[in-house]
């Protein structure tokens, strides 16, 4: 089995749950990875790589992702979402003008210090570990990516929704907390849910339930050239399988299509995805042979 699995992740679980979970279903030894993590308390769409798709993982990361975040005024917490600690609370109610008026500030390239409640490390020690620990750390801005927030409703407890979309690393719970402080007041994030990353969407995307019990995983497999349509292509012709098939350079003389010289590029054999790789110098040279 190689491709791609679309999992509707439900909160409560980690998304190397998921994983586990899932690989129960797959052939022994089969490899298998997910590609961008959702907190535990967080939902939605769960890229799952399977076989040599584990392969794609920096060609799929770096696409854009789509949230929808309750964004919570008045509170503060020391995870910045709702399932922390209580630092600041205030009674509040933001007005839709005044929160759109603060948004354009976070949209673009931008610096966005991350969480110590996350996953990276210092030291070799997870930030959360130092959290729990009670340990503070000084940590640098990371540049971001944030395409558009766009806000939708409030609703009756004063909390709005927002969507989201940006780019790989940004920590929405922090850029919901950043959105307050631009304010002036306490805000943290309350639900998240994962709508979209690069192709994979949240309407498209089968529930873990479904994922489990299904009689064949096969009918949810996505192909490997699934999340890549991004990407130039090139296609060789017939003559060249001998040398595809061993991941050698192959003449461009080979190829029905080609594209930019130095562009990394969808390598089909005729119509036959076979890997990813480049034109340089006369010839298509491959990063990696995929062709089953």
């Amino acid at each position: 089995m190689n491709g791609f699995l679309s999992a509707l992740k439900p909160t409560g679980m980690t998304s190397s749950d998921v994983v586990l979970k899932v690989r129960k279903r797959l052939p022994r030894g089969t490899k298998i990875g997910h590609a961008g993590t959702l907190d535990p308390d967080a939902s939605g769409v769960l890229p799952l790589m399977i076989g040599k798709a584990t392969r794609l993982f920096d060609l799929i990361t770096d696409k854009e992702k789509e949230y929808i975040a309750q964004w919570i005024p008045g509170l503060k917490t020391d995870t910045q979402d709702v399932t922390g600690t209580p630092l600041e609370k205030l009674e509040i109610r933001v007005k839709r003008e005044e929160l759109e008026a603060v948004i354009p500030q976070f949209i673009g390239d931008i610096g966005q210090v991350p969480p110590m409640y996350s996953a990276l490390k210092r030291d070799g020690k997870r930030l959360y570990e130092l959290a729990r620990e009670g340990q503070q750390v000084e940590l640098e801005p990371r540049k971001i990516h944030v395409e558009s927030i766009e806000v939708l409703e409030e609703a009756e407890d004063g909390s709005w929704l927002l969507r989201i979309r940006c780019g790989r690393g940004t920590y929405i719970r922090t850029l919901c907390q950043d959105i307050g402080a631009a304010m002036g007041l306490p805000a943290c994030m309350g639900a998240l849910t994962r709508t979209a990353a690069g192709r994979f969407r949240i309407e498209d995307a089968v529930s873990l339930e479904d994922l489990t019990q299904m009689p064949q995983l096969e009918a949810a497999l996505l192909p490997m050239d699934y999340p890549l349509a991004h990407l130039p292509k090139i296609v060789l012709n017939g003559e060249a399988e001998k040398w595809v098939r061993c991941g050698n350079p192959v003449d461009a003389g080979m190829a029905e299509e080609l594209c930019d010289e130095g562009a990394t590029a969808r390598l089909y054999l005729r119509d036959r995805f076979c890997g990813i790789g480049r034109l340089q110098e006369g010839r298509i040279r491959f990063d990696a042979m995929l062709l089953e």
